[in-house]
């Protein structure tokens, strides 16, 4: 075959021979005889003449013609046995180019992989003394392994192989998901803080506190992508983000299964190697902490862990690295490889920043991981945010949606994720009414009260403040977790005879509301001059509200005085703070989430104590904040006439 590809080169090369001078056509053909002779060194002339057969360009190859030897050239050269259309003499100088620049492909991947063979080569020369005793006493010790495939499980293999070719688009969860910090709404200062602890030369350890929804985790996550651009930053462009919901994770005693930390597999246990099993040799599995080597581990819901598991992971957090222990270790083992004598007596690598994520109450963490860790606080989302987040929303699903609709959706939740949802459910819906025309595709009010209804959503905030005035009733403001809550509280007081009277109060509102009426009953009479034991007195938590805690108090004194004294109260003020029998308004706890539950509900003025006041931005959401110091104070608030009719 070489003998034959060699003579076709050599007559082509006398077939050029011009007598003398030179034609274009005389020199096309002597690059084309080069190209032959390059192909044929870098594949062989056996390889050429067996391909040139296969591809039907054998006798394209023999002929006289430049053309036809031009097409056989393309067709070995690109391996493409369908080009069928004979090049023009004005077409052959680019097409030769064409198979030049493939040729320098072709050649350069040849060299580059004869230098790796080299490589291959010479590395498998140094490792093969270091295997051969090894693999001998394998073929020794062992006796000739039976094939782990058969018939049935080369089938499950195919039918895995089947489903991984099978893939949808996107969810519309994936699609909405922010995709930088911009697009994190509403958690302006939580993301601030977080970037300066994360892109520090001396990242920290993290506790997110916040209720679900508003952004904690996708927040880190794009803070981590951020500080892995900040020269300063230790975290290098590979440092992981390893991610695990904290209600997965269970402390094993036994050690045996321990995703987060890592565990050892004894002999004895199943699941252990059947190679170390035999020969008496535990084996440790690094956990999760060790694939955050680096970078982030994240914890989800950290607060639901276990306790024992919160303390453990402090000593990895203390070490920067995980340790193991097994009864079955033998250091002076023979056979125990060197990478479980290194964990064993090393340990695995496990320096990464923690960040824990709660919807829980900082009570609920560990102290001592607290005490390790800088907190950071998301923030509720105000209705505005929420509409903010469904215009965001929409633009990405590329949908036009009525004016009403993103102040629709933020009446039925106050999380960014729920609102993401409702707007995609109503998408689908919209999808449907408008059948295959997609470009005319708009999400209406309607599209929304049918997801509702389907959903059985209600409203998330039912009590709505208005710009009027009402005797015998005020706004107090109440708080579970990080949620804040407007209570409405109504007294209505009728004459009795003189220290008969008597009061009633809902037995469901807790016994620190109860304490709070009695309280009343003082600070009444100390401003009024009316005694209570003249009147039949019902003060009332509508909805039946519990109060945990004495914040009602101040409320609750100026619903008593309203009934009793006929005095109307604006309905667009909410107050907080415990009453002291002198009259003095106290401090309370969680004067910064109630600010949240306030601006929900549409109140315009948030009555504080005075204690409080640095406790909360000034015209924090919009709020008119009035810090007070006794209970004439908020009285001439709550009483003001004036003020309410031009608000």
């Amino acid at each position: 075959m070489k003998d034959f590809f060699n003579k076709l080169v050599r007559s082509s090369n006398t077939d050029s021979a011009t007598g003398g001078h030179s034609t274009q056509e005389d020199q096309l053909k002597r690059q084309v005889a080069a190209l032959y002779g390059l192909y044929t060194g870098v594949m062989g002339a056996e390889k050429v003449v067996l391909k040139a057969g296969k591809l039907g360009a054998l006798e394209l190859m023999r002929s006289s013609r430049l053309d036809e030897r031009v097409l056989a050239l393309q067709k070995l050269v690109f391996e493409d046995p369908t080009i069928e259309q004979l090049p023009a003499i004005k077409d052959i100088p680019e097409k030769l180019g064409e198979i030049e620049d493939e040729l320098a492909d072709l050649c350069a991947r040849r060299t580059v992989e004869d230098r790796i063979e080299k490589k291959i080569a010479e590395k498998m020369e140094e490792r093969h003394q270091e295997y051969v005793q090894e693999i001998r006493a394998q073929v020794i010790k062992e006796e000739s392994p039976a094939n782990a495939e058969n018939p049935q499980t080369l089938k499950k293999f195919a039918l895995l192989e089947k489903l991984e070719t099978r893939k949808l688009t996107r969810s519309a969860m994936e699609l909405l998901r922010p995709t930088t910090l911009d697009e994190i709404i509403g958690q302006e200062r939580a993301v601030e803080a977080l970037r300066a602890k994360l892109a520090s030369p001396y990242p920290q350890h993290l506790i997110l506190y916040g209720p679900p929804g508003v952004g904690k985790t996708t927040a880190a996550r794009l803070v981590l992508e951020e500080a892995k651009k900040v020269n300063r930053s230790p975290f290098a462009a590979e440092a992981p983000f390893v991610e695990v919901d904290g209600t997965t994770l269970r402390w094993d005693p036994r050690d045996v299964t321990n995703p987060l930390l890592g565990s050892v597999h004894d002999p004895i246990y199943q699941g252990a190697r059947r190679d170390l099993a035999e020969s008496g040799v535990p084996e440790p599995k690094p956990g999760l902490a060790t694939d955050a080597h680096g970078g982030i581990l994240f914890i989800d819901e950290i607060g639901e862990m276990d306790p024992m598991l919160q303390n453990k992971l402090l000593k990895v957090l203390e070490d920067k690295r995980v340790f193991f222990d097994s009864a079955y270790y033998d250091p002076a083992d023979a056979s125990v490889p060197k990478y479980i004598k290194k964990l064993f007596e090393e340990g695995a690598p496990a320096d990464f920043i923690l960040i824990g994520a709660t919807t829980r109450e900082a009570s609920d963490i560990t102290p001592a991981v607290r005490s390790r860790c800088a907190e950071i606080y998301f923030e509720p989302l105000t209705p505005k945010h929420i509409e903010e987040i469904v215009r965001n929303a929409a633009v990405k699903l590329e949908v036009a949606i009525e004016p009403e609709v993103p102040q629709l959706i933020s009446d039925y939740t106050i999380e960014g994720r729920k609102a993401v949802n409702i707007l995609s459910d109503a998408y689908s819906m919209a999808l449907m009414r408008v059948g295959e025309k997609l470009q005319d595709v708009s999400i209406t009010k309607e599209d929304i009260y049918r997801v509702a209804q389907v959903s059985r959503l209600s409203p998330y905030v039912n009590r709505k403040a208005t710009p009027t005035l009402e005797v015998g009733k005020v706004f107090g403001l109440g708080v579970s977790g990080y949620l804040g809550s407007v209570l409405e509280i109504e007294a209505v007081a009728f004459t009795a005879e003189k220290g008969k009277g008597t009061i009633r109060f809902n037995d469901t509102a807790g016994s620190m509301a109860k304490d709070s009426v009695f309280n009343a009953a003082a600070v009444v009479r100390k401003i009024t001059g009316q005694d209570l034991g003249s009147f039949d007195l019902h003060v009332n938590i509508i909805g039946g509200g519990r109060i945990d805690g004495p914040s009602a108090g101040t409320a609750i004194v100026s619903a008593v005085i309203s009934a009793i004294t006929g005095k109307p109260i604006r309905q667009d003020v909410a107050i907080t703070g415990e009453i002291s029998i002198q009259g003095k308004v106290k401090a309370v706890g969680g004067v910064f989430e109630k600010a949240y539950g306030a601006k929900q509900a549409g109140i315009v003025t948030m009555i504080i104590p005075q204690e409080n006041k640095t406790d909360i931005p000034e015209c924090h959401l919009g709020l008119d904040i009035r810090p007070v110091a006794t209970v004439e104070e908020a009285m001439a608030i709550l009483f003001d006439e004036e003020e309410a009719v031009s608000a």
